[in-house]
């Protein structure tokens, strides 16, 4: 199953996820870092959403109350 999810409050827009048999097969964020956020989807593929959410849900940004890994648990949040 393929995911957009629009971001809000950081530097990428838009992250595309796709699960498939509850792991995930691929992420790729739209704007930001792309260096850093290509190592994220790397980092993630392979594993459970849930296991992905509870590692990266409430990082921050800088002085920001969100970052691109708190954005990706917010997207897969609304796939599990």
């Amino acid at each position: 199953m393929k995911h957009s999810y629009k971001t809000c409050g950081t530097c990428s827009r838009q992250i595309e996820i796709e699960v498939e048999d509850g792991v995930i097969k691929s992420v790729e964020f739209m704007g930001g870092c792309h260096g850093n956020l290509q190592g994220i989807g790397a980092l993630v593929k392979g594993l459970k959403p849930e296991d992905v959410i509870s590692r990266v849900e409430g990082i921050k940004c800088g002085n920001k109350p969100t970052s691109c890994p708190d954005q990706l648990a917010q997207a897969l949040k609304e796939i599990v």
